[in-house]
């Protein structure tokens, strides 16, 4: 079982990519939809900060709200992937 949530929009690239590497490494995320509207992302706004997408939570590693896409899936592959092994 996993702590990892995933706040994301539907047809958001950044987001895929990062849903991609989740799916690769066969993790289990909750998965938290956000408004299309900046203005009503209050949710991932008070997580990170910011209210752009893709922005992932990682309780039990203490990842409280990191945002972009690349960094995400770069941690990903440290902490889940090969390079943890």
């Amino acid at each position: 079982m996993t702590n990892l949530t995933l706040y994301e929009l539907e047809g958001c690239p950044y987001c895929a990519k990062v849903t991609d590497k989740l799916a690769e490494l066969d993790l289990e995320y909750d998965s938290v939809m956000v408004p299309r509207s900046h203005g009503e992302r209050t949710e991932v706004e008070e997580v990170s900060g910011q209210t752009g997408v893709p922005v992932l939570v990682d309780e039990e590693h203490g990842v409280e709200g990191m945002a972009e896409s690349d960094d995400i899936v770069e941690y990903l592959d440290e902490t889940y992937g090969n390079a943890a092994n």
